[in-house]
């Protein structure tokens, strides 16, 4: 299928210098204003829109078994410390995935690949509407879990593919809402529950991954009829082992551990916590369901202002006071626990979730800006490190996800309450204060790197 128009307001702004065929453009240059206004910034929002949506259905999927654990009744004979590794096998496979699929948009365009990992999601989803029964294996609900991984990939192809579209001024509040109309698929997902425990009872888990197969299939063509790919993504090779070597790539992962890591962890874990921490106040799994969902809904749509607070502010200054307001949330929500308070334990809870949303969007606009005056006056090499240091900052951070499941299941196993894993939270991101201020904002580093 060949695609003219989008070639035709491209080329608006120097006749002849981009040509798309098959849905590939030649010459792609955000930078250049003119180029921009004269018809880029409706491709690049075309594209945009498409990722959102594929990416929100990927997160869907992957957070299908925040949703899955609340319809494991006592008829499954599961404990608390199954479920929780129910949820971490997901976050660690989806987090695996996240270089390869950065590395598939420059192999085989951003488009392309668009389309592959939207179909891929059909493989859980159908699987899942039918195998959730009373009498299943542990072992076949953990290999369901895994599948559902492939959800976690889509961001990172999404996020390196849409960086690639929009000019660096414009890259936080791109990524951030690219990366939050994603988020959102995990209150998505959790709401899509509360429907079917609402309207269909807690013994029909599949009804859940069955409403996202025509979703999918619709994420899917929508992404061959209207994204496009750009061959200067293609050819530029060698991102990744560049990225590797940058100091700065492993200590914007640790940062993001914190900010997505804590997201997407406690968005899978919630519901769970509150079974265990409150079990006399959330005895059904609807009780539970009809607040999961609240704190990812927030932190999802806060993610772009957290974008475009960095845009305006600074990233580094912007992070490092998010993360002093996640340890007081943290450090709140330990209180709560303590106290047995659960209006204070919600508050704690859902500010978390608002602050890590924030934090998303401050750290990934954190990247581009870095390697912009790292590799000042050569653009292609910047965009390709920075597109790198995004899907590996994408996989580490989710990384963090596995651990904060695992904090909660050694928490209950060990002591019998989380207070143990609220410490460790709180540990961590003085920690991440700590390297903020020390690479980022003390005056000696900013005469090197100003973000």
């Amino acid at each position: 299928m060949t695609a003219t128009l989008p070639a035709a307001d491209i080329s608006a702004a120097r006749p002849g210098a981009a040509t798309l065929k098959g849905h590939w453009i030649d010459d792609w240059r955000p930078e250049d204003r003119e180029f921009w206004e004269a018809g880029g910034k409706k491709v690049a929002k075309r594209n945009l829109i498409f990722s959102i949506f594929s990416e929100h259905i990927g997160f869907s999927v992957w957070s299908l078994w925040s949703v899955m654990v609340l319809f494991l009744g006592p008829q499954y004979g599961f404990d608390p410390a199954q479920k929780f590794l129910l949820t971490a096998v997901p976050t660690l496979v989806g987090a695996a995935l996240r270089i390869p699929y950065t590395f598939a948009v420059a192999k085989f365009g951003g488009r392309n690949w668009t389309i592959v990992s939207a179909s891929l999601l059909l493989i859980p989803s159908v699987l899942m509407s039918f195998m959730i029964q009373p009498g299943v294996e542990y072992n076949t609900l953990l290999v369901l879990a895994a599948l559902a991984g492939v959800g976690g990939g889509n961001f990172a192809s999404s996020m390196a593919n849409i960086n690639a579209f929009y000019p660096d001024r414009l890259k936080g509040w791109a990524l951030g809402i690219n990366a939050g109309g994603g988020n959102i698929g995990v209150p998505a997902v959790q709401l899509v529950g509360l429907f079917v425990l609402a309207v269909f009872g807690a013994d029909n888990p599949g009804i859940v991954a069955g409403i996202y197969i025509p979703l999918i299939v619709i994420a899917a063509l929508g992404s061959a009829l209207y994204m496009d790919n750009l061959t200067q993504a293609r050819n530029e090779k060698g991102g990744m082992r560049a990225a590797a070597k940058e100091g700065h790539t492993w200590i914007m992962s640790v940062l993001y551990i914190g900010t997505f890591g804590s997201f997407i962890g406690f968005g899978f874990a919630f519901g769970q916590v509150l079974q265990v921490q409150f079990a006399e106040t959330f005895n059904t799994p609807i009780k539970a369901a009809y607040l999961t969902f609240l704190g990812p809904l927030l932190g999802s749509l806060i993610r772009p202002f957290g974008g475009a607070l960095a845009d305006k502010l600074g990233g580094a200054k912007v992070t490092f006071v998010n993360f002093i307001a996640m340890a007081v949330g943290a450090s709140i929500v330990l209180f709560a626990a303590q106290q047995r308070s659960l209006p204070l334990y919600l508050l704690g809870f859902i500010t978390l979730f608002i602050l890590s949303g924030l934090g998303n969007g401050s750290t990934y606009k954190m990247i581009p800006a870095i390697f912009k005056q790292k590799y000042a006056g050569d653009e292609p090499r910047a965009r390709r490190v920075s597109g790198a240091v995004i899907g590996i900052a994408g996989a580490i951070g989710a990384v963090g996800g596995v651990l904060v499941n695992l904090a909660f299941r050694q928490s209950f196993l060990t002591y019998k309450d989380a207070d143990a894993a609220y410490m460790a939270f709180i540990g961590f991101y003085a920690l991440c204060v700590l390297v903020t201020w020390v690479v980022y904002l003390r005056p000696a580093a900013r005469t090197k790197i100003a973000v």
